[in-house]
Order: C-alpha cells, then structure tokens, then sequence
C-alpha cells in the first residue's frame, strides 16, 4: 500500500469512529429534547472560539500530548505499557513532594528538581515490566496493568499517612511551594507547561521518524522476529522504550502537579485518568506524533466544553462521556484495514447472499 493511501486509511480510521459517535451523540441529545447542532456549537464554540476557552483547551492538552506518546512509542513497537497511568501518578507525587518540602529555592531551579523526580520515577516504575518482559519473557500487559492497582493503594497509603497534609480537610500532600508552581496567563489556565509539551513532541517527532531508534521501534513492532534474526537486541530495545515511555509518563505526572493541581489527591489524575486518555488519544492519533497533538486537543475540547454544555442546556455533561466511550468502542473497529476495508465487507455480505437466493 503506498504511502498516500496509507495516510487516508489512517485518518479515516481516525474520523470515522469520531463522526459515528457524535451522530449517535446527537440523537441521544435530541431524544433529551434538546437541538444537537446547538449543542455541539455551544461545545465548539467555548472551546475553541472564545480566547479564554482557546487557551484552557491547550491548557488540559498538555498532560494529554505527553501521554500519549507514551503510549506510542511502545505500541508502536508491539510493546503494551499499559502502566501509563501508575508512572504518572508516581511522578506527579514525588514531584509533588519535592514541590513541598523544598524550601529557599531559585523557582526555576525548583522546577527542574520537580521534573527530573519526576522522570526518574516515572523510569524506575517502568523498569520492573521492562526487565521481566525483556529478561524473563513475561507479559508486560497484565504486569503493567496490574501494577496500575498496586501503585493506587500505595500513593494512598503514603498520602493518607506520612505525606498527609494534617491542615486539609480532605486527604492530600501538602501544597507545593509557589517557586515550583507554573504561573497562569491572564485568565486563562493555560501555563508554560503547554510549551514544554510541544517541545517534547517536537523531540519525540525526531526520535520516532528520523532517528534509528524510531526505525528500530517500526521494526520491532512491524515483525520482532525478523528484527531479532537481523541481529538487533530486541531485549535492550524493549527496556529503552518502556524506559522512555516511563519517562515521558513521570514528566507528564509533574507537569500536571506544578501546572494544574498543586498537591496530590486521591483524585489527582480525574476519571479514568490521564493515562487511559493518553491510549484513546495515541489510537486516535494512529501513534503519530502529530495526529497525537490533535488528537489531544480535540479530546482536551471535549473535556473544556463539556461543563459549558451543562451551563447553556439542558444536556448533562455527561453525555460528553457518552461520546468518549463510543469513540472508544468504534476505534475498536477497524473500518479500513490493509487488505479489505468494512464496506467492502458488508458488500460481499450481500452479495453472497443473492447468490444463495
């Protein structure tokens, strides 16, 4: 397939699943008694036509542009990290920690100590799968998946004890010091962080399209077996992605402390968590750094309009959920694969049926 048609195939399968679960969006709206077309302008408008709204949906984007290339560059490579979710959290709270109990410091000094905790743990949860998948062959799906809980209960056993902010009402770490905070501009939320995000996927562009690590990583994920029969150390390869993707996870968790949430909570992360958008948003963004921008500035759009839709109409929120989840149900359909696409499939369908009439 040439490159050109490869492209289309992936923004349609990128389109389609978006498209089918507004329509059927709309016609839950419409059941409510409302107008879809207002609803979806009110949507689009507050989140991308307004500049305050503009700037908030960059804003929500940041985590979610990290994240996702978190989770591209391993299924890039046929490796599942599904522990996104835990290195963030990891990172954001130690990050978080940092923030606090580091006091007198030059504030961009501050910052850099926040974002290398960060990191490095962000690396270090990632490290555990990595090694078991590369040294003992174990599956690093339900290792990661898993560790997802463990890292849950620990963060709460930490949070609700030693680090516990005996002040607050409610159980979270102390708030970290204003040097490590990201200054907001106007009255936006939007912070340096959304910068900072770019820059990372402007790096990441390199690394996965024009560096030999990418072209390792496409051959990886393509057929491991030949890639390994070539001579390359698939072992190493596999513990230097889930290291970079732990990376990127833990960078993503202290950006998000110091720009958006200031202390941990138990719900630091929100419903489901910025590690599971990070995956609807790299399958979206067909694991591509630039359909991973738009793809996480659509997503981020939803999230911003979503309280405005409750505020203007009589539609909850929640049907903004509604439409998540069918994007993630028909993203799950492949509507145009390599050899056949979906309507070509319901053709032969009908066709072999006349036949047997």
């Amino acid at each position: 397939m040439s490159k050109e048609k490869q492209l289309i195939k992936s923004i349609l399968n990128s389109i389609l699943p978006i498209l089918l679960a507004f329509i059927i969006g709309g016609i839950v709206i419409a059941g409510i008694g409302e107008n879809p077309l207002s609803t979806y302008w009110i949507l689009l408008e507050k989140s991308f036509l307004t500049s305050t709204g503009f700037m908030n949906t960059l804003h929500y984007a940041s985590p979610l542009i990290i994240t996702g290339l978190a989770i591209a560059v391993t299924f890039k490579a046929n490796l599942y990290n599904m522990g996104v979710e835990g290195q963030l959290l990891l990172g954001g709270f130690f990050a978080g920690i940092c923030g606090a109990y580091i006091h007198n410091m030059n504030p961009l000094l501050h910052k850099l100590i926040c974002f290398a905790v960060g990191i490095l743990c962000g690396m270090l949860f990632a490290l555990i799968p990595a090694i078991l998948k590369a040294k003992c062959g174990v599956n690093e799906m339900v290792v990661t998946l898993m560790l997802n809980y463990a890292m849950a209960k620990l963060l709460e056993f930490l949070s609700t004890g030693v680090f516990r902010d005996l002040s607050s009402g409610y159980v979270a770490t102390p708030t970290i010091a204003e040097g490590a905070m990201f200054s907001r501009f106007g009255r936006s939320r939007l912070t340096m962080f959304f910068f900072i995000a770019i820059v990372v996927l402007i790096i990441m562009y390199i690394v996965m399209k024009k560096s030999k690590l990418g072209y390792e990583l496409t051959a990886l994920g393509m057929n491991p077996e030949f890639s390994e029969a070539v001579g390359m150390n698939t072992g190493k390869k596999t513990i230097v992605l889930m290291l970079l993707s732990g990376a990127l996870a833990g960078l993503a968790g202290a950006g998000f402390m110091m720009s958006e949430q200031f202390k941990y909570t138990l719900s630091f992360s929100g419903t489901p968590g910025l590690g599971w958008d990070g995956m609807l948003i790299a399958l979206l963004g067909g694991h591509s750094p630039i359909g991973i921008l738009i793809a996480a500035v659509f997503y981020s759009a939803l999230k911003t309009g979503s309280d405005n839709i409750n505020m203007y109409t009589n539609v909850p929120k929640e049907i903004v959920a509604l439409i998540q989840g069918l994007i993630i149900l028909f993203l799950a359909v492949k509507f145009i694969s390599d050899n056949r696409d979906i309507f070509a499939r319901f053709k032969k369908v009908g066709k072999d049926k006349k036949e047997a009439a």
